[in-house]
């Protein structure tokens, strides 16, 4: 019996053993997407940080709460659990990284914490109060998820897919989400895409927008920061179609285009990148919170806050891509003006 014992052991460790970071598709994410830190945060912003540290250390044995990304992370994981029965011993799959930049010392409450939801993450990165943002190129990052704007903006800027999340009560809203499917939806313009359409519309109106989608129609739109993580859901949809099983991978292109008046130019580039996308919905300007609801996406990706807000209020587990020109409009569609610099 302990004999037996010791071998499921041997197995559920081999099982979750993380693959090699060049075969894998990273992952990494802050411990406050990750877990819901607030109550710590707001510990460490009025006592500072050794109130903090002595806190986490009293608690350690004290799990922390599923934060925002904690949904997506399980279904992550749960993708991986097929591949590993269709392909035993591969490498291919999704590797988590806890990238934080907390101390050391708050590591065993993080570990405990992995533990107690059977989380299969082995890769740490704690930088001690600096900006882990560095690393995240020696980590071979396919995706960052930060509750820091200021971060997530200077990782795209290295070129890294990234987003913001933000504080949601995730612990109900998780029996809701599909537990043998992985869903991730994205808008286009400044998220799949480059903002060079999203510029036009902004700045010249929608006709001028209409009237250059349909010139344009078969140039294709350059990438924007997330094509290469739609890239990377792609390469591993693909090992479950060569087995002729159901992909547990979903993917959603929730866009306000209309698809007769500039569906084409996206549907289009997407084939030139040699990608596909499951579903694509063109909404033509109507909401897109209600279509979210339907769908129940792990997370959704958009670069503009309006329609974050709107995703949130509706139970969808949302991240702001602070990329391209949106950034200089407010929740409102008008135009953010910045005071001149002094001379």
């Amino acid at each position: 019996t302990a004999k037996r014992a010791s071998e499921e052991q041997q197995k559920r460790n081999k099982k979750k053993q993380n693959p090699k970071p060049r075969n894998a598709v990273t992952i990494a994410v802050s411990s406050r997407t990750l877990f819901n830190m607030e109550e710590e945060r707001k510990l460490f912003k009025e006592q500072g940080l050794e109130k903090y540290v002595a806190y986490q250390k009293e608690h350690e044995s004290e799990p922390l709460r599923p934060g925002p990304a904690f949904p997506f992370v399980k279904a992550l994981m749960n993708v991986n659990d097929r591949l590993r029965q269709l392909y035993p011993g591969e490498e291919e799959l999704f590797d988590i990284v806890l990238m934080t930049n907390n101390h050391a010392q708050v590591g065993v409450r993080l570990i405990n914490s992995i533990k107690h939801y059977d989380l299969a993450i082995e890769r740490f990165c704690m930088t001690g109060g600096r900006s882990p943002i560095g690393y995240l190129k020696a980590y071979m990052t396919n995706l960052y998820l930060s509750k820091d704007a200021e971060k997530v903006t200077e990782a795209i800027e290295e070129g890294i897919a990234a987003a913001t999340m933000f504080n949601q009560d995730v612990q109900d809203m998780q029996s809701q989400l599909s537990e043998t499917q992985l869903r991730v939806a994205f808008d286009g313009d400044g998220v799949l895409f480059s903002d060079e359409s999203e510029i036009i519309f902004k700045q010249e109106g929608l006709d001028a927008f209409l009237t250059n989608e349909q010139r344009l129609e078969n140039q294709p739109l350059a990438e924007g920061p997330l094509k290469c993580f739609l890239e990377a859901l792609g390469k591993l949809q693909r090992k479950f179609y060569a087995k002729n099983e159901n992909c547990p991978i979903r993917t959603y292109l929730v866009t306000s285009r209309g698809a007769d008046s500039s569906g084409a130019r996206v549907l289009k580039t997407l084939r030139s990148w040699g990608l596909e996308i499951d579903e694509a919905l063109f909404l033509a300007g109507a909401p897109k919170a209600p279509l979210l609801q339907k769908i129940k996406p792990h997370i959704f990706f958009d670069d503009q806050m309006c329609h974050i807000e709107k995703a949130r209020k509706k139970g969808t587990i949302s991240a702001h891509v602070p990329y391209g020109i949106a950034q200089k409009y407010d929740n409102k569609g008008k135009l953010i003006e910045t005071p001149p610099k002094p001379e």
